[in-house]
């Protein structure tokens, strides 16, 4: 069983940034898609980025330019740096790895409020 244990999360004015960690339990990249997602009060979870085993990412229309997904392979953890933030970005923002079984982490909030 592998988990995932999201970090980095807080509070941040817009035009801020932030870093979300997802560390993995186990060495599951090369089997994985990884991906980050994220849920606003009231609204459905929705995917923000994905990275896969091969390197190919793809981003989410409304944070296209401002967030980046990244690994580090030695450390089992996968990144989502967060730039020019707004109110909209306000979420739980939650990693998820899929491809041979599915697995979650259990959020991290990150406000963006002045």
């Amino acid at each position: 069983q592998v988990q995932l244990v999201e970090s980095g999360g807080g509070l941040v004015q817009p035009g801020g940034s932030l870093r979300l960690s997802c560390a993995a339990s186990g060495s599951i990249f090369s089997s994985h898609v990884m991906g980050w997602y994220r849920q606003a009060p009231g609204k459905q979870r929705e995917l923000v980025a994905t990275l896969t085993s091969g390197g190919n990412t793809y981003y989410a229309d409304s944070v296209k330019g401002r967030f980046t997904i990244s690994r580090d392979n030695a450390k089992n953890t996968v990144y989502l740096q967060m730039n020019s933030l707004n109110a909209e970005d306000t979420a739980v923002y939650y990693c998820r790895a899929y491809g041979g079984k599915d697995y979650w982490g259990q959020g991290t909030q990150v406000t963006v409020s002045s």
